[in-house]
Formats: C-alpha cells, sequence, structure tokens
C-alpha cells in the first residue's frame, strides 16, 4: 500500500462518472480518502519531516461531542435533507482529514516557516513539499466536500466543510489559505456568477484544478473599500479591461495549479463615488480559450512578495492588473454587496484560525509542562523519584493551560453552532428566508472573528510561557504559533473594525432585534438549567444577558448625545459579547456532561474534565466581562479630547 502513486488514484474529475449507480458517491470518497492517507503517510509525509518537537493530533473525540451530543448535528442535518450524512459517513470523513492533516500537513508546517514563499522570474515558488501535498488533496476530493453536485461537488454539510478546515487550519494554517480562499471564490460564484461562470469556473474550482483568491485592497484603502481606484473599461465583446494594483493578496500566485481565479473589486468609469460605484470581476490569471484551453501569457501579474512576520508559506502578493482581461459578476455597482459573501466566509475562516491556535497552544505547552521539571510543589514532593517535579503541578502554569483549553473548547462549540446556521442559510427556500439566516449568523460573524482571534493570541502567547524561556527558540516551534496568528487580528477586517460592525451595524442599525432573539435563546438554557448541576451557572449568565441588554441600551441613548461613543465603545462591547456567548456554549457543554455521566458513560473523565473546565471559565474568565461592561459606557471625552500633538512630546 505504501507504494501506491499518484497516477494510480481516481482523478477529480472521475466523480462525474464514479462510482457506478448501485455503490453511493460518498462511499467512494471514503475509499479515495484512504487512498490518499496512504500516499500521505508514504511520499510526501516522509519527507518533509519537520524538526519540531511536537506533532498535531485531531481533537476527534472532541469535535464528535460537539457535533453530536452538544449541538445534535446529525438531525440538523437530515432536517435539511442531508439523508446521505450519516453519523458513520461523517466519522469517516473526519477520521481520513484527520489522517490528511496529521501525516501530510503537519509535517510541512516548520518547513513552509523556513524556506517561505520565492518570487522567481515572476512566478510564486511554494515551499517543499505544499504542491504534493495539495495535489493528493485534490485528489481526494476535499476541495469539493461541501460544494454542490451539480458542479462537481459532494453536497455535504457547509458546517462539516468548516471542521474539515479546522483541521486542516490546525495542522498548518498557511498551507491551508490556499484552498481555503477558494471556498470563498467558489460561494461567490454560486450565489452571484452566470450560469455559463459557473460551469466555466467554478467546476474547475471545486474539481481543486484551479485555486481562487479574493483582490480587495489598494496601496490606498485597506477597510474604506470606497477609495477603490482600480478602474474597469467595458469591450464591445462583453468582457473588461482592469488596471490598477492589489496588495496584500493572500495566495495570489502559487505553483499549485495551472490557473487562478482571481475576484477582484473595481470601478467603472462615471460610477458613483464610494462603495455605492464598485463592481466586482472575474478575472483568471490565464485567459480560458473557447475550446477550454489558456493562453498562452498571463493575464495578470505578481509584482512583489511581502516580506512578513509569520505565515511564510502563504505567498501575501502584489497583484498588477495591466489592461487585464475581466468578466463582470452580477450588475455593475453591485459589487461590494456581492464580495460580503466571500469576505463573510473569510472572516468565518478566520475564526477558525482562533480555534486553531488554541488547539495548537494547547498540544504544544500541554507535553512539555508534564515533562519539564523544575522546583516543587508548594503543598509537597510530587514526584519523588525525580529531583524536581514537572511544572503542571504549579498553579500558575495549569491556569495558563486551563484559560487555553477553556477559550479552546467554548471557541469551538461556538464556532460549529455558527456553521450549523451557516447551513441553513445555503439551503433556505426562498430569498425572504436567506436574508433571515443571514441575519442570524451576521450577529455572530464579527464576534466570531475578532474575540476568538483575540483570544487565539494570548492562547499563543500562553503557550510560550509555559515553556519559558524554551518557548522563545524558533526550533521548539511555540513562538511560530504566536507569529503566524497575530495577523488573524488584522486581515478581513481588524478586531475595531469588526467591533464598529457589530456594535453600530448589527446590534444600533438593527435596532437590537437579532442581539434579543438570540439574548432569549440563552435565557431559555438558563431557566430550563436553573435547578440542575449547573444552577449557578446558570444564575450567572442570566445576570450577564441583563447586563448585556443594559449595555447596548445605554450606549444607544448616549450616541444620540455624542456619536464618538460608538466607536470608543466598540472593541469592549465585541469582548463582552464574546465572553458571554461563549459562556453559553459552556452551559451547555457542562449541561451535556452531567447528563452523559448520569447514564454511567465508558469514558466518564472526559465529562468530568468538560465539566472542571467549564467551572473555571465562569470562575476566572468570564469575570473579564464586567471589566469591559464598566469600560464600553464611560464618556469618550478622555479618548477622543486630546490633541493630535499631546500624543507624543520630544
Amino acid at each position: 500500500g505504501r507504494g501506491l502513486q499518484l497516477s494510480l488514484l481516481p482523478s477529480a474529475q472521475s466523480l462525474q462518472s464514479y462510482p457506478p449507480p448501485s455503490v453511493p458517491k460518498h462511499f467512494f470518497l471514503l475509499v479515495m480518502l484512504k487512498n490518499t492517507s496512504v500516499l500521505a503517510r508514504g511520499v510526501v509525509g516522509a519527507r518533509a519531516v519537520a524538526s519540531r518537537g511536537m506533532a498535531y493530533k485531531a481533537p476527534l473525540t472532541d469535535m464528535n461531542f460537539v457535533l453530536n451530543e452538544v449541538m445534535d448535528a446529525p438531525k440538523h442535518w437530515k432536517k435539511l435533507g442531508y439523508e446521505e450524512c450519516t453519523p458513520d459517513l461523517v466519522e469517516g470523513v473526519l477520521a481520513e482529514c484527520a489522517k490528511f492533516s496529521e501525516e501530510q500537513l503537519d509535517p510541512l508546517l516548520a518547513v513552509g516557516d523556513k524556506e517561505g514563499c520565492k518570487l522567481v522570474d515572476g512566478n510564486v515558488k511554494t515551499p517543499t513539499g505544499f504542491k504534493e501535498a495539495y495535489k493528493s488533496y485534490m485528489e481526494g476530493g476535499w476541495q469539493g466536500l461541501s460544494a454542490p453536485a451539480e458542479y462537481g461537488g459532494q453536497n455535504l454539510p457547509l458546517s462539516l466543510g468548516l471542521i474539515k478546515a479546522e483541521m486542516i487550519g490546525t495542522a498548518n494554517w498557511s498551507w491551508g489559505m490556499y484552498p481555503g480562499l477558494s471556498i470563498g471564490c467558489m460561494n461567490t460564484l454560486i450565489l452571484h456568477g452566470s450560469e455559463e461562470q459557473k460551469q466555466k469556473y467554478l467546476t474547475k474550482l471545486i474539481e481543486g484544478t484551479w485555486t481562487g483568491t479574493m483582490c480587495l485592497t489598494e496601496p490606498q484603502c485597506g477597510s474604506d473599500l470606497g477609495l477603490v481606484t482600480t478602474k474597469a473599461i467595458a469591450q464591445d465583446d462583453g468582457t473588461y479591461k482592469l488596471s490598477g494594483t492589489k496588495i496584500f493578496i493572500s495566495c495570489g500566485d502559487h505553483d499549485w495549479t495551472e490557473n487562478i481565479v482571481h475576484i477582484v473589486l473595481a470601478r467603472l468609469p462615471g460610477a458613483p463615488e464610494g462603495t455605492k460605484g464598485i463592481s466586482l470581476f472575474l478575472v483568471p490569471k490565464f485567459i480560458v480559450n473557447d475550446d477550454g484551453s489558456l493562453s498562452a501569457n498571463k493575464n495578470v501579474d505578481c509584482t512583489r512578495l511581502e516580506n512578513k512576520m509569520g505565515i511564510h508559506g502563504s505567498a501575501t502578493c502584489e497583484m498588477t492588473f495591466d489592461n487585464s482581461v475581466g468578466y463582470m459578476i452580477g450588475k455593475e455597482n453591485t459589487g461590494l454587496k456581492q464580495m460580503f459573501t466571500f469576505m463573510n466566509t473569510a472572516r468565518l475562516g478566520t475564526a477558525v484560525q482562533g480555534v486553531a491556535t488554541c488547539e495548537q497552544a494547547l498540544q504544544g505547552a500541554l507535553p512539555y509542562a508534564r515533562e519539564r521539571i523544575s522546583m516543587r510543589a508548594v503543598t509537597g514532593t510530587k514526584s519523588a523519584d525525580k529531583p524536581a517535579d514537572p511544572i503542571i503541578v504549579h498553579g500558575d502554569v495549569r491556569r495558563n493551560l486551563l484559560i487555553i483549553k477553556s477559550i479552546l473548547e467554548g471557541g469551538r462549540a461556538f464556532l460549529y453552532f455558527s456553521a450549523m446556521k451557516g447551513d441553513k442559510m445555503l439551503l433556505a427556500k426562498n430569498e425572504e428566508e436567506a436574508k433571515k439566516f443571514d441575519r442570524e449568523l451576521g450577529l455572530f460573524t464579527p464576534i466570531l472573528k475578532g474575540f476568538l482571534t483575540e483570544l487565539g493570541c494570548e492562547a499563543a502567547s500562553l503557550g510560550m510561557q509555559v515553556w519559558g524561556g524554551h518557548g522563545f527558540i524558533q526550533e521548539n516551534g511555540m513562538e511560530q504559533i504566536y507569529r503566524d496568528t497575530r495577523i488573524a487580528t488584522m486581515y478581513e477586517g481588524t478586531t475595531g473594525i469588526q467591533a464598529l460592525d457589530l456594535l453600530a451595524r448589527k446590534v444600533l442599525m438593527d435596532k437590537g432585534k437579532e442581539l434579543n432573539k438570540f439574548i432569549s435563546e440563552i435565557r431559555s438554557t438558563c431557566f430550563q438549567t436553573l435547578n440542575g448541576d449547573t444552577s449557578k451557572q446558570s444564575w450567572k449568565l442570566l445576570k450577564y444577558t441583563f447586563q448585556w441588554q443594559l449595555c447596548s441600551a445605554q450606549i444607544a441613548f448616549k450616541a444620540y448625545m455624542n456619536k464618538d461613543i460608538v466607536q470608543t465603545a466598540a472593541t469592549d462591547y465585541l469582548m463582552f459579547s464574546g465572553y458571554v456567548t461563549t459562556a453559553y456554549f459552556w452551559l451547555r457543554m457542562m449541561d451535556t456532561s452531567y447528563k452523559a455521566l448520569a447514564k454511567k458513560p465508558s469514558n466518564p473523565e472526559f465529562y468530568k474534565a468538560k465539566i472542571q473546565t467549564g467551572e473555571f471559565y465562569f470562575n476566572r474568565v468570564l469575570p473579564r466581562a464586567s471589566m469591559h461592561a464598566r469600560t464600553m459606557t464611560v464618556n469618550p471625552s478622555d479618548i477622543m479630547n486630546m490633541k493630535e500633538e499631546s500624543f507624543w512630546h520630544e
């Protein structure tokens, strides 16, 4: 089996004719995935052994707990019509994704960090092993896991695809950005592309033979996309010629696929100023001819690679459009609305990075804490056969580990819950229902992205702290976790931008409708558990829900007199919302664990640990929300009244 070659595996195109009608298509996928995992062990994984002293292990037990016991995903999927998404199928898909991530991607993490990407003669060369790993990924049919069957996908739920992204991202975030951005490109075409664009480009993206990017940022504009100046000139043949420069384009060029599909924001001549005058275009790296062949010359050029703090394996490109041929997506001047499909996908994906970082930090710090010996426990010797006790006996080390663990597991539940909301949105029966689910998910998106990435950075820092000075040494791998995740609070909109989106657009402009609906859901769970094993936590959370509404009302009232308070309160408001929302999922997980223990399970220690971690979160992490509540309603004058020249004096 280890001698299996790529040429013997079924190609992505073969999904269109296989399996035979008598064999379920998803069974065929599992067979392909098993072959892929063999390839991972025998080919690239063996060549790309990293120097780090840690190795990623997918937390399948916790994933299945959240999916099956807390969220009842099987019932959710069946109700939505995913009849083939049985527990056995899901277990098989997750197990094979875990193998792929552990055996093929994780060994490339340090390789990508050390080698980085290189721009050679106008083409990007990715680190050793990256391209081969992608070929294996593509052959396994992974890219189309949650894509529509009519365009070659597996038609499995979005939420299952997100769990796939979590495992891949935890094993190797830089590598995972390439296929991750393609999914945003795919979703944009699914919802807004013409049928011709879907047949010509979407099918290739789903196969994985092409990848996709989004091109928004320009030298003079980041989050303020109303300042976009890239021009698009209409041509007689219905195409457009685009000219301009885009920067910070993740995975803008690489050596993995024969073509790359760029989703680009640009402005037509005479278009209205600001965001109302932006249109969306599809611009391929190589023009696709009528017979499906590709043009000899490039249509778009990568003219620079950024030298970054982290995620070195991901190419961050400057892309130059010089009369590049493009095709409009949707109607003119509606580009920003359509681009938010891509943006929301990317923001949800970036929230995954927060959870992935916590998992990396915990898996990196915990073994070291168990093995490293230093001093004796204050309560007496714990390891008499050693000259000192393992540092895991010390209270502060345990506090650091439990902060990471509580953020990780609470964040995972929050993420899976939101992904299941996305399932409903994509399968909405009509536009009105789609907007309903979009509003529901829209409330969570900025919290997920802003809160989880901020705490991901904290977790990475605490993981280094457990290692002490050794955490600062590159070969130990802990400092790479921090360097790779620091960008997560910045790209796809900084934490401040997410906070403004939450407070201004999702709460104040909505007059609190979606917020109050969610708070009612939280309270319903609290009332159901008030007399149970989690009564203490239920009462605490109830108090925070009233404080959430009170703070929202206070900010709304004060904003009538001083609009600055919306900006000065926003980040505190986002963090408060994150801590309280995560507490809600901890309450659910604790309640589920108590009920499971009453049935005398075979693994009681898992549920006991879940309850203990939840208690830690309520006692030592949730109280942070109170500080944010106090500061968010303070008069903004102490921030806004300082003169610019007073910020620094010689």
